[in-house]
């Protein structure tokens, strides 16, 4: 089975010791993405924007790894705050219409760079 590090500057870079995804024979696993702008770094203001902004990171990773949205078979979505949970589900639920994942949503007592929303994904190569 190969193991092939993953990384795209159409996503923000990796903020840490990690890849911004990993690529095997026939999965894709997506490191956390949050709701930070590519071009400018910085955090979309508010959690709807920054959840839009975690799937198109998302988006961006996948498709550079050869899959996409549509062949992500398992989410997990941190929030900071479960109060939240409703505008990002929603944001999420359109992003997902045809077939939702599989998902679990935590709340985390903190996210990097103060972020309210971070979504991490493992795919199928098609």
């Amino acid at each position: 089975m190969t193991r092939e590090p993953v990384s795209t500057r159409q996503a923000p870079a990796a903020i840490g010791p990690y890849s911004q995804a990993i690529k095997t024979d026939m999965l894709v696993f997506a490191s956390g993405q949050l709701g930070i702008d590519p071009q400018s770094g910085q955090l979309a203001a508010g959690v709807e924007a920054q959840t839009r902004q975690a799937i198109r990171n998302l988006a961006a990773v996948l498709e550079a790894a050869g899959s996409s949205l549509e062949h992500i078979v398992k989410t997990t979505i941190f929030v900071a705050d479960m109060a939240d949970f409703a505008a990002v589900n929603g944001i999420y639920g359109a992003a997902f219409a045809e077939a939702p994942p599989a998902r679990s949503t935590v709340q985390a007592a903190a996210l990097p760079l103060g972020g309210l929303v971070e979504i991490e994904a493992i795919a199928l190569l098609p």
